[in-house]
């Protein structure tokens, strides 16, 4: 297990804290990207004493089996309601970059007031190559992680805490056995 689902609840905690500092007097639109940030936005937004709205967005960095993010794609929808308004994106992981780049470039399209973003996660990487999010949950090594809503070909979102996927479940996929025993290295 990389971070168990108390150290996540805390932090959850305390990063509305700042985030409620920083909107506060003004509404918020929160922009999650889906699917991964699902849990974490849910627990998140539990948490925010604000006025608020949720206009969520379907992007695609990951597919299937892949392991290595790729060049993001918007699915859905194609024009958020954001003219004016301050928003924030909530997303799971800050890895390359490419995803949080492309999100944040559509919306200063769209004129929103402000575009500002908050990540459960940064990657080493992410990290290492400047890239920048407004509020972190926390910084992790270069691992392929799982649960809390992140997944792997769709499976171990479900998974109370975040923990680094076992190379053998890459190998052998998902269904080879006890996988969540396999989960990470003992």
């Amino acid at each position: 297990m990389l971070v168990s689902r108390r150290r996540i609840a805390r932090r959850v905690q305390a990063l509305a804290g700042e985030i409620a500092a920083s909107y506060r007097g003004r509404e918020l639109v929160m922009v999650p990207l889906l699917t991964g940030s699902m849990i974490f936005l849910a627990d998140l937004m539990r948490c925010l004493p604000l006025k608020m709205r949720v206009d969520v967005l379907a992007v695609s960095s990951y597919a299937g089996k892949i392991t290595r993010n790729r060049q993001p794609r918007i699915l859905y929808p194609e024009k958020l309601h954001v003219t004016g308004k301050h928003v924030l994106i909530v997303d799971d992981i800050l890895d390359s970059g490419q995803t949080l780049a492309a999100v944040r470039a559509i919306l200063r399209r769209q004129r929103a007031a402000s575009v500002r973003a908050c990540v459960l996660l940064r990657k080493h990487t992410a990290l290492c190559l400047g890239m920048h999010a407004d509020f972190i949950g926390f910084d992790i090594p270069d691992e392929f992680v799982v649960g809390y809503g992140m997944d792997y070909n769709h499976f171990y979102r479900n998974l109370p805490e975040i923990a680094v996927l076992h190379p053998s479940v890459i190998v052998t996929g998902p269904h080879g056995g006890n996988s969540h025993s396999r989960i990470a290295p003992s």
